[in-house]
């Protein structure tokens, strides 16, 4: 018969409260022993704590009035601005908690306290920092873009810097985090792939916000398109095409095609086809340049060049090339209508006639002669005539 075997002992693990009394005692006999060090310990924390608050006060001055430019001494001044009460409390605490020699317990409950509140400082600081340098970035931006961009980066932000604190506080408290992270990352991941195209868009508002390839109010060209942007949105864009109607087009979309913007340009180029009749004076065909160049710099535009370009089928074919400088002051299309109409009247002037599509006809005969193509009317002799 087999032996009875005994049951594996286990370890006893002590899963009673702590003993609140020994505690109080202890705490009154540390009291007792280290009074003296311990006011001392407190007044320097109350002059530490007097010392930071004066500190984040000084700092807050330098963050601006609502609306200023923004400087990088303002992005660190509303940074130090949010110093938080409980971290300079945690900080005066942990600086002077030594000196008091206190029991293990109160020194593990102060480094416990300051090390949260530093976390979670170093991420609301961490969180100024970058949403002052986002805002000084885009401080020429429209206010209407900036602020709804502003409100989802605040909120990316917000939660990213704040999911990274939580980890790091967990992690020196010994609790693991490595499936936290991981479970972090594949939710991360499947909402990712699930709103593709909005975060797609999102990122080039972003995108056009921060690199300025155009700004509101702008005319831009792209495709066979030419408009003006009358809002950028987080999910799209709103332009105003030149024939007047209202075009919507995905951010993402806009980005991916050759864009020409046509406000930032220093000067604007027109160019002018002329023809004349093949039946121009030499004298005056040889001076059409010069007419033209005083022409544009009468109407204070940029002349390039001007000249014979080609022999058309009916014309003799001139180009005109000048430059709108400034053409936010000066309108394009009005500059182009002056200096047409002054062409027209300067040559008017000097007899230059402009030409149009005409063909000349010649008949032949079967024998290749030049015929008329009507019958020629032979004279009505008189009776004198005839007689003679």
């Amino acid at each position: 018969m087999a032996a009875k075997q005994d049951p594996v002992a286990l370890p006893e693990i002590d899963v009673r409260p702590p003993n609140l009394t020994e505690m109080w005692h202890a705490t009154i006999h540390w009291f007792s022993l280290h009074s003296v060090q311990i006011l001392i310990a407190i007044g320097a924390a109350v002059v530490i704590y007097t010392l930071l608050t004066a500190l984040r006060g000084i700092g807050g001055r330098f963050r601006g009035a609502p609306g200023d430019t923004l400087g990088l001494a303002n992005v660190a001044g509303r940074a130090f601005a949010r110093t938080t009460h409980f971290f300079m409390a945690a900080v005066a605490a942990r600086l002077v908690v030594s000196y008091a020699n206190p029991p293990q317990m109160v020194l593990k409950t102060v480094a416990f306290f300051f090390t949260i509140a530093a976390v979670f400082q170093c991420a609301i600081w961490t969180r100024e920092i970058i949403l002052g340098l986002v805002e000084r970035r885009t401080a020429a931006d429209d206010g209407q873009t900036l602020a709804n961009a502003m409100g989802l980066i605040r909120v990316l932000v917000t939660f990213a810097l704040f999911a990274i604190a939580l980890i790091v506080v967990l992690d020196n408290l010994g609790v693991n985090v490595t499936g936290l992270v991981a479970g972090l990352g594949i939710g991360g991941i499947a909402i990712g792939l699930a709103a593709q195209g909005i975060f797609s868009d999102l990122f080039a508002a972003l995108s056009i916000i921060f690199d300025k390839p155009f700004r509101q109010g702008e005319i831009i060209t792209y495709d066979q398109t030419t408009a003006r942007v009358e809002h950028i949105g987080l999910k799209s864009t709103r332009l105003r095409a030149m024939s007047g109607e209202k075009k919507v087009i995905s951010n993402a979309n806009l980005l991916q095609k050759e864009i020409t913007s046509l406000q930032m340009l220093a000067q604007r180029r027109v160019t002018f086809a002329i023809g004349i009749i093949y039946q121009t004076p030499q004298d005056k065909a040889d001076a059409i340049p010069a007419m033209l160049k005083e022409i544009v710099e009468a109407q204070g535009h940029i002349f390039v060049n001007a000249g014979l370009i080609s022999f058309g089928a009916s014309s003799l074919d001139y180009q005109l090339n000048f430059d709108v400088p400034d053409p936010d002051t000066h309108d394009y299309f009005q500059a182009r209508h002056r200096v047409g109409l002054a062409i027209w009247k300067r040559f008017a002037a000097e007899g230059i006639e402009f030409a149009y599509p005409t063909q000349t006809s010649f008949t032949a005969a079967p024998d290749g002669r030049s015929i008329m193509p009507y019958p020629e009317v032979q004279p009505v002799m008189s009776v004198d005539q005839q007689a003679g």
